[in-house]
């Protein structure tokens, strides 16, 4: 199962509540219940998309890059999902075999039709929006 989409998540809403501190892998590996290796990994791919960055030194550590209000949770997806590996098809089926032959071209017109209803529901929930609802459950 692939929860890089769910740990990026949760590592956003956790900078989200340090109020501009940077936060380390280490606070934050702590809050996932993982590897800081894990949260450093996740970390530099939302850096690549821009969403978070780091603060170097003493009391170091992640920092949003945009105020949490303009993060979406597609941005979050978009960020994470590089590869467009989430929703997968397997790789070599058996091409003597009608299913085989056929499903990859018609599997990938349902997929890419999934993904894009699941990039626009993502599209309008935002972090700050996420972190208010985890907070009220509290």
């Amino acid at each position: 199962m692939n929860t890089r989409f769910a740990v990026a998540t949760h590592i956003l809403v956790v900078l989200h509540g340090q109020d501009g501190k940077p936060v380390s892998s280490d606070v934050i590996a702590q809050s996932v219940n993982t590897h800081p290796a894990l949260i450093r990994r996740i970390l530099t791919q939302l850096a690549r998309a821009g969403l978070t960055e780091s603060q170097l030194g003493a009391g170091g550590g992640a920092l949003l890059a945009r105020p949490s209000p303009s993060i979406t949770l597609r941005d979050v997806y978009d960020a994470v999902d590089e590869d467009g590996d989430l929703l997968g098809i397997h790789p070599g089926p058996n091409p003597n075999c009608p299913v085989g032959r056929n499903i990859q071209q018609t599997l990938r017109v349902e997929i890419s039709a999934a993904v894009n209803a699941l990039r626009t529901q993502l599209s309008q929930k935002t972090i700050a929006a996420l972190a208010g609802e985890i907070l009220a459950i509290s």
